[in-house]
């Protein structure tokens, strides 16, 4: 017997249009001046980030809401007190179902009412889109069982992601620690087998070249990057090793620091470097993401952002020996396994809990009419 049969024990399910279960109010507009950046209640306007904070609420917790412009269509749950603005429309429900539940359960169609959405300049949609959405109405002791349910797998992807967080800052901390070699202090250019040498003394900055877009293919076996780290699509050669550090060096990503364990085509927007036998390409992409922030604030900003390749090639990077190299890089390895990889580490855990979660979202709330 299915579990959700079980729950409901021969129990009734009346199915109810949402209007009917639950007012549906609309929030009011603040104007800036009205806003402040911290404060007690935080004031939802067109997503799920606060847009301000204001000295009263004007909707309590417990609360389910739907953003009607620019998120349209994302579904929201509040436990605490906010202001709702003109965008925003929340639910007051009745007696017969509980907020959470119905909140749970606009997840599942979620999909759909993204699809009502009117792609206009501004994202649109209209209350008419999700008032007459029927409910699956059980007893109120089953809508508090699955929101018990879901509410366990909700709490722990929250956990698994604050350890993400708590274990990318830790990452971050022993990064710098490990590539923070401090030999300049004592004004000479080595010290304790540690040199200090402009990057382009040490390898070569290699742009690339573009390719058309009639020349990309989909999928193949050598990605292709340009203006991001990301893939812009494949190629039927490279023209880059394996294992090579990359610099985006146009477009919104400029400065970003990259890397590939793979063969790959490196278009005019994307800086490699010349492999050499003193300086691991792997290390050289965590001392350079060390260094993102400031090569990020060496990107020309007029017009199309655009960083010049002297900029690259004057950086002062420290070469310590390659075995001093290869230990902080099998322990920096270690910590972005389990911070970024989405074959390993936390990444998965909680790609895998959300699958989960939705799976058995989708099979509570899935009431047989």
């Amino acid at each position: 017997m299915p579990f959700i049969e079980r729950l409901l024990d021969g129990a009734e399910v009346e199915w109810k249009e949402l209007d009917e279960v639950a007012e549906v109010k609309r929030g009011r507009r603040l104007v800036r001046k009205e806003l402040s950046e911290t404060g007690r209640y935080a004031v939802f306007q067109n997503s799920m980030t606060p847009l301000g904070f204001y000295n009263e609420g004007n909707v309590c917790g417990d609360t389910t809401f739907i953003i009607s412009a620019g998120a349209a269509g994302e579904i929201g749950y509040s436990t605490v007190d906010f202001w709702a603005a003109d965008d925003i429309y929340y639910f007051l429900p009745t007696t017969t179902i509980y907020s959470k539940y119905l909140y749970y359960f606009l997840l599942t169609k979620q999909t759909a009412i993204k699809g009502q959405v009117r792609r206009a300049s501004v994202p649109r949609l209209a209350k008419n889109a999700f008032a007459k959405i029927k409910i699956p109405i059980p007893p109120l002791s089953v809508q508090q069982e699955i929101v018990r349910i879901l509410d366990k797998f909700t709490t722990l992807e929250a956990e698994l992601e604050a350890e993400l967080d708590c274990r990318k800052r830790q990452y971050e901390y022993y990064r710098n620690k490990l590539l923070s070699f401090d030999m300049l202090n004592g004004g000479g250019n080595s010290l304790n087998n540690i040199f200090i040498l402009p990057l382009g003394e040490v390898c070569s900055v290699l742009r690339g070249k573009r390719l058309t877009k009639r020349e990309l293919y989909e999928e193949g076996s050598y990605p292709v990057f340009h203006g991001g780290v990301e893939p812009i699509g494949y190629y039927s050669k490279p023209n880059r090793e394996a294992h090579s550090a990359m610099i985006i060096n146009v477009g919104a990503s400029a400065g970003t620091i990259g890397y590939s364990s793979k063969e790959f085509w490196s278009s005019d927007g994307c800086f490699c470097f010349s492999h050499s036998e003193s300086l691991s390409q792997r290390f050289l992409y965590y001392l350079l993401q060390s260094m993102e922030g400031f090569i990020k604030a060496k990107v020309r900003k007029a017009g199309i952002p655009t960083l010049d390749s002297k900029v690259i090639e004057k950086i002062k990077i420290p070469i310590p020996p390659l075995s001093e190299q290869k230990r902080i890089v099998s322990i920096l390895d270690k910590f972005d396994m389990l911070t970024n990889s989405i074959s390993e580490g936390l990444p998965k855990e909680i790609a895998l809990r959300r699958k989960q979660y939705a799976h058995y979202r989708d099979r509570l709330l899935n009431f047989q009419r």
